[in-house]
């Protein structure tokens, strides 16, 4: 066992690298591996916050660009934080909102000092620095922070990730800077968390790992992977990633992904996920079970009186038949919404569950095959 102040490792698997830990912040103690569903604008949506309690989701992620938009952080700072604006008394991750706004694409102007972006609601002009990024994550309150960075397109030449790097190199230093000179403004510590980039480079990853380890953050992330790069890819810049990072600090792989993403890259190291694809995925009729993929407006399921999955402790899954779900959604009930979100996100939840357990007797391994193996069934 290794620990820090607010991460303690519990355990390394003995064939691979997959490990369990505990994230300790000032609302709770988050057990890793975990899965953490996107709240993007203060909410999950399709379900409410006493039904993430239920389903224990230890985490949520908020997202720094479109909270400072609508309603703006300077609201969320009159209501005392993010977390007593939503009403959700347990840990929240934001990003730094790069990601979101530079896939804007012709809306942003990119330079040294920071970004400058017009509003996707009412093409009105903002500009984003990597502090102001630090300074609306204050406002905002929530527990785990980002740097701001610029995320690589795929694909790059090395020439434009190495570029794109330095400039994510600059902004996390000054991101770490204003981060330690500022005070958190509700009463408990904040953590911030770099941002490993470098496009699809083996030795820029290595590179810039290498320079953030010199500057004490708090966790690492790595950016920059789910971006339309091949599965292999990915998992090849994650392994290298994770060989060098610090055993005594979280390792967070954003917006990734699958269930078998996430399997696989538990098994190569990381202990943070996140992804829209449980909640975006359930609105247009996709279920992830224990028996593999199901679109629901199937005819096959049409007269189904099987229960959407018995095997997933949540209310959702073992109590509505697959008909009656098919039925919600022909008939564009916002119920059907409801519960097939609920469902997924069950799902994801119980896989992390499921993995952490598997990781403490030592038969991780073994599960994940067979998880693998059930998750090939998709419908067409």
């Amino acid at each position: 066992m290794s620990k820090n102040n607010h991460f303690i490792l519990d355990r390394t698997d003995d064939d691979c690298k997959a490990r369990t830990g505990h994230i300790i912040t000032a609302h709770g103690i988050i057990d890793t591996p975990v899965f953490m569903p996107v709240g993007t604008q203060g909410t999950v949506k399709a379900i409410e916050q006493r039904e993430l309690i239920e389903l224990n989701a230890s985490v949520i992620l908020g997202n720094t660009y479109h909270l400072y938009l609508r309603p703006g952080d300077d609201v969320i700072n009159h209501f005392g934080g993010l977390h007593k604006f939503m009403n959700w008394d347990r840990p929240i991750l934001t990003d730094s909102g790069g990601y979101q706004v530079f896939s804007l694409q012709e809306l942003r102007k990119l330079t040294e000092d920071g970004v400058e972006f017009k509003s996707h609601i009412d093409g009105s002009k903002h500009f984003f620095s990597p502090e102001k990024v630090i300074d609306i994550q204050k406002n905002l309150g929530s527990d785990i922070m980002m740097v701001l960075d610029e995320c690589t397109p795929y694909p790059a030449t090395k020439q434009e990730a190495l570029k794109s790097m330095e400039l994510s190199e600059k902004w996390a230093m000054r991101s770490k800077v204003h981060f330690d000179k500022t005070e958190d403004l509700y009463g408990y510590r904040q953590f911030l968390f770099s941002i490993g980039q470098g496009g699809m480079f083996k030795d820029l990853r290595e590179e810039y790992i290498k320079k953030m380890l010199d500057i004490e953050f708090d966790g690492f992330a790595i950016g920059g992977l789910s971006v339309g790069e091949p599965a292999e890819m990915m998992y090849e810049i994650t392994d290298i990633s994770t060989d060098i990072l610090p055993e005594d600090k979280p390792r967070y792989l954003m917006g990734v992904g699958t269930p078998e993403n996430i399997l696989e890259a538990i098994s190569l190291g990381i202990d943070m996920f996140d992804c829209v694809l449980p909640t975006r995925n359930a609105r247009n009729g996709q279920l992830f079970t224990t028996r593999g993929k199901i679109n629901i407006r199937n005819a096959r399921y049409k007269l189904c009186e099987e229960a959407i999955d018995e095997k997933i402790n949540c209310y959702a899954s073992k109590n509505f038949s697959l008909g009656y779900l098919r039925h919600l959604f022909f008939a564009n009930e916002i119920l059907g919404l409801q519960l097939a979100t609920l469902h997924n996100l069950a799902f994801y939840l119980w896989l992390m569950e499921n993995a952490r357990f598997e990781l403490t007797y030592g038969n991780f391994l073994k599960w994940k095959k067979e998880m693998l193996d059930s998750l090939k069934n998709t419908d067409e």
